[in-house]
């Protein structure tokens, strides 16, 4: 058998640093170990995000406006920090070992925000006769030293887990690309599997047992993520680091500028490219000339009235003339984007569940039976639930389907898919506003402003948790696979912490609307929109304003889809 048959052609690498073998290395044997990590340590991350709101406001004593903003900042930074892990991942350490380095800063974050809920000292005192908990100014600050750990050891595991589970499987091998797409669809289906039991079984921990056991748990499943990933080292085909991705990127627009006179030459093929079969960035492909961005094309002109040979042995030359392949990855980036930017709403969308949906729901009837209360926070598992039941009924039913129909090896490209989401998230808005005008209307009708649960069940909140979790599985998933599978192979996990940004951006953006709303709606000694008494308020105002900016950013988002250009390898192009 020829090595090409035995060998993985993307440059992939096995545990020692060798060719890594097909047979031997990859594919869905190795897949197991990288679930396990990411269903536990999501389970870790659920854990604490999920009923966080409500630990800020009755063991910190926080008012409702500012828990929100503490958790959709938090919530965004931890969706920030991946841009320094995807960085370290690409350029130095490789994902493997950038996930090994931050997982460690991860346990030690868990272990102290375990130790704030329940060590002594650190642990707020609580009297009902006191009106609820006193922290102090130590204690607050440990809680949130432990908490922005955790950000920071997301930062390298959340960029770099998918990218490193889909270099799992050979972009050169027919058989395992197709793999590929299904990957990202099980992948996200363990990322819920570890959410259903932290919105359901810790939050009741958190609940009923207590915070230092609610966290404590989370730790462990963090452990036990570590553990797993490691389990599988010997299975794993790793992505050489191809140095840094901002200096390539640098250099194309300095090298650019430096030819701002320089005439682009109208046949293509006379740009700067290496003769070798392999790319001049390590662990990367060529990549085909795009005709679009073309200012760019300037920095791999090779200037007729200079001595080429001399500039390329120069110490300057990367930063005069650059190759095809260079160039190429500086326009993916850029033509990424605008449709980056419109996930952003829809992140803002989705960071309500963890916030003021639990805060409508705590308003509400909480009892299941006479004696057993459901944690608001925990109706978050219908979103989980949503997920569970949709990515195989997407896998198995609605791509064959969408197959049939389209004939795209997908179903759906991934800009229709994000597309779909964008749309269910509008429904979602629509559904959560019109609950809240229905409760409001009970509230006004029989007087219950100042009853603490108002007679309407908490479980009318499913719809809009579960319309959610739809939506999710479109336009989440649908951003994993577009962004990893445009992104230039040196760049893949910067790319993946690109996505994960509107994360965060939509979590500020979040904070952003309701400080802003706050402000215009209290003038004059209104209680406003959100007040810390809901039954005073017009949160429904608060949900159609969302549903309205959703349906805006999808008519930007068919613009942009519109005139996308997707990438190409030189092999796509013969």
């Amino acid at each position: 058998m020829a090595d090409e048959d035995i060998y993985t052609k993307d440059g992939t690498t096995d545990f020692r640093n060798d060719p890594a073998v097909k047979k031997k290395t990859g594919t869905w044997k190795a897949c197991p170990y990288i679930l396990g990590n990411e269903c536990c340590e999501r389970l870790a991350y659920y854990g604490i995000n999920t009923n966080l709101v409500n630990y800020l406001k009755f063991q910190l004593n926080q008012r409702n406006v500012v828990a929100v903003n503490n958790v959709t900042n938090w919530s965004g930074t931890c969706y920030v920090t991946p841009l320094l892990g995807a960085f370290l991942a690409d350029a130095y350490l490789g994902r493997y070992w950038t996930i090994a380095g931050f997982s460690t800063i991860y346990v030690f974050g868990m272990t102290l925000l375990t130790l704030s809920a329940s060590v002594h000292g650190l642990k707020p005192e609580c009297n009902a006769a006191q009106n609820g908990c006193h922290p102090t100014g130590l204690q607050t600050l440990v809680f949130f030293v432990g908490l922005y750990l955790i950000a920071l050891g997301t930062g390298g595991i959340k960029p770099c887990v998918s990218s490193f589970g889909a270099d799992q499987f050979d972009d050169s091998d027919e058989t395992e690309k197709k793999s590929k797409s299904s990957f990202f669809n099980w992948f996200y289906f363990s990322i819920n599997i570890g959410a259903l039991v932290a919105s359901s079984v810790l939050v009741w921990v958190q609940t009923n047992v207590g915070w230092g056991w609610g966290f404590g748990v989370p730790a462990v499943a963090m452990g036990i993520a570590v553990m797993s990933f490691f389990s599988g080292t010997r299975l794993y085909r790793n992505q050489r680091p191809g140095g840094s991705p901002l200096t390539r990127i640098c250099q194309v627009i300095v090298a650019s500028l430096r030819k701002f006179r320089v005439e682009v030459p109208a046949d293509k093929s006379l740009l700067y490219e290496t003769a070798d079969s392999e790319s001049a960035v390590t662990g990367s492909r060529k990549l085909d000339h795009t005709k679009h961005l073309s200012f760019f094309d300037k920095a791999a002109v090779e200037e007729t009235n200079t001595n080429t040979d001399a500039i390329k042995g120069s110490v300057d030359s990367c930063w005069r003339l650059c190759t095809v392949t260079q160039v190429e990855e500086l326009k993916s980036i850029i033509r990424l984007l605008p449709i980056w930017a419109t996930g952003i709403v829809f992140s803002a969308v989705y960071s309500q569940m963890g916030t003021l949906f639990v805060l409508q729901g705590n308003t509400m009837d909480l009892r299941i039976t006479r004696s057993f209360q459901i944690p608001s926070a925990s109706l978050s598992l219908f979103d989980t639930i949503s997920v569970i039941f949709w990515v195989p009924i997407y896998d198995r039913f609605i791509v064959p389907f969408a197959r049939k129909l389209t004939g795209h090896k997908s179903g759906f490209t991934q800009l229709q898919r994000i597309a779909i989401g964008l749309v269910i998230s509008v429904v979602a808005m629509l559904v959560a506003g019109t609950l809240e005008l229905l409760r409001l209307r009970m509230v006004r009708k029989h007087d219950y402003y100042e009853l603490k649960h108002i007679p309407m069940s908490i479980f009318w909140q499913v719809p809009q948790y579960f319309i959610i979790g739809c939506a999710e599985v479109f336009t989440f998933i649908g951003q994993l696979e577009f962004f990893y599978e445009q992104a230039p192979d040196a760049m893949r996990s910067l790319c993946s912490a690109l996505s994960l940004t509107t994360a965060a951006l939509g979590n500020y953006l979040s904070t952003m609307i309701v400080n802003v709303v706050t402000d215009l709606s209290t003038k004059g000694g209104k209680p406003g929109w959100i007040p810390d008494n809901l039954n005073y308020g017009h949160l429904h105002y608060f949900f159609w304003l969302l549903a309205a900016l959703s349906l805006l950013n999808f008519g930007v988002y068919l613009q942009v889809a519109r005139r996308y250009a997707y990438k190409r390898t030189v092999v796509d192009s013969l």
